[in-house]
Parts: structure tokens; C-alpha cells; sequence
């Protein structure tokens, strides 16, 4: 009868428990091979850990307001309407993208998260006051499959951009208004404080999918942007012919919208 020697058995065994370990660190979420160890980012292991209380909002060193009492909590991308024509098409906000930027050892400065975007008029051209929207434009980030609101912030203001050159910014015209001429859209750059990001989150991560290698644009977060000025409201009159009174002076702009409706 022939019978394995314990040198014989020791050697058939070895793979077998490092089959058996492998599956192990795989399977649990703690392990270090799982993505959900100490060292995984939030878009590695999911969405943060659910807050411990409520937060509250808090000021801005460069002014303006960061809603850390939203975060986690799952708004509807689109902001209730202040009045008629936030979906009118002329004038409208259309987004360029957005990044996050770090400057590293070799640059000094803090990271960046920059959202580009524009304005574009069609009918007639739409002078806006300078600095655009001062202290009115509005971003929030919210996370994807219900994750809540993964950074907001209130009272910030556009830096309008040189479309040769997007890293220069454009000086403020003598009449102090920038002109929207149709065909020619102003160009903007709004800058996401680091003090508006949720705990969990940085500048450099916010805006990552969930996961991070998805290609579904619905495991990704949602950008609203909004803008305001005067001008808006008379340029919406203009257009469309209906009076002021009760038209919205707000640009609205949202990266994703979903297909359900929000009732």
C-alpha cells in the first residue's frame, strides 16, 4: 500500500493554506488586501465612516460660509428654484470640468479644487458685475449612490479666466461689468475651499468615484454650481418677454442630473 511520507504531506499542504490565507485578507474588510485598510483613500473603501454627530457650518478664511451641517446628508442635486427660468437656456451655465491640483515638494502651495465653467448668452449679450457673483456663487459636491453631500460652500465669488491662457486670470474691465457677447462665453473659475470638505474627504479626493475605476458616470459624485447677478433676471425678461417680477437671477448648473423626478 503506498503511503505518503510527512515531508511528502507537508509539501501538498503549503499551497493549500496559502490558498486558504489569500482568501481570508480578500474576504473581510479589514484586511490589508481588502482596499478598506488604514492606508485606503475614501474612494478605495467606500464612503466614510458615519459622522458621530451633527456638524456646524462654519466661516471661511477667504470669506464665505462652509455648510459642514449638510454633510452626509443627501440633497437633490438641483436647489429648489428662487423664481422662473433657472432651466431657460439663454443665458445658462455650462460646466468645463473640474480637478483637484497639488503642488507637491518642488511648488509651494496649498492643494487646489477648481471647477471651470462658463456663461453663455444667445439672444442679446449680458453684462455681469465685476468681481462676478461676489460673495453669491454656491458649489456643492454630492457623493454618488446616496453618500450625502461630500463638501458645500456658501458666498464665494467666480474668478473670471483668459480663454489663451486658463491659468491668467482677466483683469477687470474699466467699466467695471464683463460682457457676455453671444457666441463668446466668459469663461470661470470657482475655487473649492478646504475648510467646505467633509470630514473624511480632502481636496485631492473629493471628487473621486466609488470605485475609483468605475467608467458608470452614476458611481461618480455630482458638481452644482449656481451664480447670481441682477443682470440675469433683466436678461431672462428680455428673452422671453415676461416681467421681472418673479424670474430668478440665478445660474444653475448641475454636472448629472437624475432621470427620476425629485417627487
Amino acid at each position: 500500500m503506498f503511503r505518503l511520507s510527512p515531508r511528502s504531506w507537508l509539501i501538498l499542504a503549503v499551497p493549500v493554506i496559502v490558498l486558504l490565507v489569500l482568501t481570508a485578507l480578500l474576504t473581510f474588510p479589514s484586511s490589508p488586501l481588502s482596499g478598506a485598510g488604514a492606508g485606503a483613500g475614501p474612494g478605495a473603501r467606500g464612503r466614510p465612516p458615519a459622522l458621530a454627530g451633527p456638524l456646524r457650518d462654519a466661516p471661511l478664511p477667504g470669506g464665505g460660509t462652509a455648510r459642514l451641517s449638510k454633510c452626509q446628508v443627501d440633497e437633490w442635486p438641483r436647489p429648489v428654484a428662487l423664481g422662473d427660468g433657472e432651466r431657460d437656456t439663454d443665458p445658462r451655465l455650462t460646466l468645463g470640468g473640474w480637478g483637484a491640483f497639488d503642488a507637491g515638494t518642488k511648488t509651494p502651495g496649498p492643494p487646489r479644487f477648481t471647477v471651470h465653467a462658463a456663461v453663455h448668452a444667445t439672444d442679446r449679450p449680458l453684462l455681469l458685475d465685476a468681481p462676478v457673483s461676489r460673495g453669491r456663487v454656491t458649489l456643492d459636491i454630492h457623493g454618488p449612490h446616496g453618500e450625502g453631500l461630500r463638501a458645500s460652500a456658501r458666498g464665494l465669488t467666480a474668478t473670471v479666466m483668459d480663454g489663451a491662457r486658463p491659468d491668467k486670470p482677466v483683469q477687470v474691465p474699466p467699466s467695471g461689468r464683463f460682457r457676455v457677447a453671444p457666441g463668446k462665453p466668459l469663461l470661470l473659475d470657482v475655487e473649492l475651499p478646504a475648510g467646505a470638505v467633509c470630514p473624511g474627504y480632502t481636496l485631492l479626493d473629493v471628487a473621486r468615484c466609488s470605485p475609483a475605476d468605475t467608467n458608470d458616470a452614476a458611481d461618480c459624485p455630482v458638481v452644482t454650481l449656481t451664480v447670481s447677478d441682477p443682470a440675469v433676471r433683466a436678461h431672462r425678461a428680455a428673452v422671453t418677454g415676461r416681467s421681472p417680477a418673479g424670474i430668478s437671477e440665478r445660474l444653475v448648473m448641475v454636472s448629472l442630473e437624475p432621470y427620476i423626478s425629485q417627487a
